[in-house]
């Protein structure tokens, strides 16, 4: 032990089991080092947590730690515990050795990719990764940039990786003295005990304890807020959780039907008033969080704020302008939250899910008995991110993309056709539409790496975050669309609805908090009619289907997870769901859920940053809350596994 050889210093040279576990321990201290700097590189966003909590989330994340790293190595343990001597062997070794090195390279990779991308999505990757990269279409291109502009995040996985490497190979396996066949005979029987030893211990290392239930993501719940759960887990434990396991469950909170439908019902009743053939159009930017407008953020900087949206400032004067959220982090949540009024209360979003072929409607499809045309635009490649299939199944009649453009000179080289061009093409197309006609479009300008052409170099303002000068300009497009629209027949008969998909890396601490990092503007817009004002209930992504049936006096019965904002009959909240937490958004207070108890209940009017919490004060409105998302979530759950999405 600990002597120098021919093959360099060995730090201990002996039994296979003994070295495998030691390697192990290893990893731990890599992986315990992967998450000081995954808190490091993301330390503006836990500013809220002192020393003592880092320190404690630290220590309780080994619990993952050692759970994912068992997962990773499962095979090698099994490799390596094996009761016979043939393990010992040159070319057995070395096969097992680059085993356990490859999957701790590749394991430690993914935590080291969420330094970046967390700051995107506020959670570890899950496995709903890999059917998004199925479905992305660009990774080819935005893998390479991704690489350049976060160079120094490959310079310090490579170093912990070959900090690993160097320190596992200082343990070597060393064969057992004897060789008799007694010995040989002896040899099997107790390494077979010791082999079923191993595994038994190791499952119950990856069941992270003999509880009943594994541990999963929801378990990081237990110990902080949802806010704070990435900081206790690792991402290869995150994937590894959710591989397979995104078939939703069966719920039972209630019993009774109709005591069910009586607290929440997504089932939408038709007007019976004359119906309004208006033009509607959609329009999705991408990434444009409510901190970036300047008009719902007047208080800001002690009122000096400007914002980075001159023309929808300028709008929201004459328009419903209201405080939305988002469903969730990702475009791919955005999309059918907004146009089908179906949020995505899993790990994946909708369009990934199992449930994707079930019989829904986008707001095309329910117009299309009126006598609608619809369209969908987007310039990105044609297939990305599956809006394409989403679109046709939900019943869009035409989708525009990169191809139908089919001019690559407005190419911006990563996301697809820019959005002053794009736009324009969109204003163009609209105009030979038969009328009236249901139109989405959704922006990509505002995305990393927020390029801005060459032509408009220094004309947009900088911001504290790089994506706000792109902002600007996505905003400046948008302004000369509606400078466009403005002389056509088409646009006074029209109602616009402007709003995000998600929302961007946050600046101001509201805006890195639980309920901020949804925050987005919601935006009714109707040439020659007064929208004015800003509502102070809760508005959601969801509600922007009901709001324009409603406003349109829609006839017939459909099935929307949302409310009409023109209705104050009804109650007004947002829901969402990340890192195995569900929490609502209602009158001025947020409620987080784990599925089975609320861990956290906040009066946002009082608290905005969510620091006091009352989640064990049995308080009358946490017990209503409570109630009202039970039964969101069971309507939510049950009505996708069987199907029921649809009145029709």
């Amino acid at each position: 032990m600990g002597k120098k050889s021919k093959k360099g210093f060995r730090i201990y040279d002996g039994d296979v089991v003994l070295v495998t576990f030691l390697r192990l321990l290893v990893v731990l201290i890599i992986f315990f080092l992967s998450r000081v700097c995954f808190y490091l590189f993301n330390l503006h966003y836990f500013s809220n947590l002192g020393f003592g909590e880092v320190l404690k989330f630290f220590i309780i994340g080994l619990r993952f730690d050692i759970s994912a790293i068992l997962i990773l190595n499962f095979p090698v343990i099994i490799l390596n515990s094996l009761p016979f001597r043939f393990r010992y062997h040159k070319v057995y070794k070395g096969f097992v050795a680059f085993l356990f090195y490859f999957v701790n390279i590749a394991g430690l990779m993914s935590n080291f990719i969420d330094l970046i991308y967390f700051r995107f999505t506020l959670k570890r990757l899950t496995a709903d990764i890999f059917s998004y990269l199925s479905v992305g279409g660009d990774f080819d291109k935005l893998v390479p940039q991704f690489l350049h502009d976060f160079w120094y995040v490959l310079v310090v996985w490579a170093s912990l990786s070959f900090l690993m490497v160097w320190l596992a190979s200082r343990f070597s396996a060393v064969a057992p003295k004897g060789s008799s066949k007694g010995k040989s005979t002896q040899y099997i029987i107790i390494h077979s005990f010791l082999f079923f030893f191993i595994i038994a211990i190791t499952v119950i290392g990856i069941r992270g304890g003999l509880q009943l239930r594994p541990i999963g993501i929801i378990t990081a719940g237990n110990y902080t807020l949802a806010k704070n759960v990435p900081l206790l887990l690792n991402t290869p434990f995150s994937i590894a959780r959710t591989i397979g396991h995104e078939q939703l469950q069966t719920i039972t909170f209630f019993q009774k039907e109709d005591q069910l439908e009586k607290i929440y019902s997504p089932v939408h009743k038709g007007h019976p008033g004359s119906f309004k053939g208006l033009n509607i159009m959609i329009i999705i930017l991408e990434s444009f969080s409510r901190e970036h407008i300047g008009f719902l953020n007047s208080s800001l900087e002690n009122g000096t704020y400007k914002g980075f949206t001159p023309f929808l400032d300028s709008l929201a004067g004459t328009s419903l302008m209201l405080d939305g959220f988002s469903n969730g982090k990702t475009s791919i949540q955005g999309i059918p939250a907004v146009l089908s009024g179906v949020p995505s209360l899993m790990n994946e979003s909708f369009i990934q899910s199992n449930y994707a072929a079930d019989k829904i409607f986008s707001l095309a499809g329910l117009l299309k008995k009126d006598g609608y045309t619809s369209a969908f635009f987007h310039g990105g490649t044609n297939g990305t991110m599956g809006f394409d299939s989403y679109t046709k199944i939900t019943g869009f009649d035409h989708y525009f993309g990169r191809s139908e453009y089919n001019n690559d000179k407005d190419y911006d080289g990563k996301w697809g056709i820019r959005d002053e061009e794009f736009l324009q093409y969109t204003k163009r197309t609209i105009d030979g539409l038969r009328q009236p006609f249901m139109a989405a479009f959704f922006s990509l300008s505002s995305h990393h790496p927020y390029h801005v052409p060459d032509k408009y170099a220094g004309k947009f303002r900088k911001g504290k975050l790089p994506i706000q000068e792109s902002i600007m300009y996505a905003d400046y497009s948008l302004g000369k669309f509606f400078m466009a629209a403005e002389k056509m027949p088409w646009y006074k008969n029209t109602l616009f609805v402007i709003t995000a998909d998600h929302t961007s890396e946050g600046y101001y601490p509201y805006y890195q908090s639980d309920a901020g990092q949804y925050a987005i503007p919601i935006l009714f817009f109707r040439p020659g009619e007064k929208l004015e004002g800003k509502k102070g209930e809760t508005a959601s992504q969801t509600d922007i289907m009901p709001s324009i049936l409603d406003y349109l006096n829609f006839n017939r019965d459909y099935i929307a997870f949302g409310n009409s904002v023109f209705d104050s009959t009804v109650p007004h909240f947002s829901v969402h769901y990340i890192s195995g937490i569900y929490s609502m958004m209602k009158d001025g207070f947020l409620l987080e859920f784990d599925g089975v108890k609320s861990t956290a209940f906040f009066n946002l009017r009082k608290d905005e940053m969510q620091k006091n919490n009352l989640a064990g004060k049995n308080l009358p409105a946490m017990k209503s809350m409570e109630e009202l998302l039970k039964a969101y979530i069971q309507q939510y759950n049950n009505r996708l596994i069987e199907n029921r999405m649809s009145t029709e």
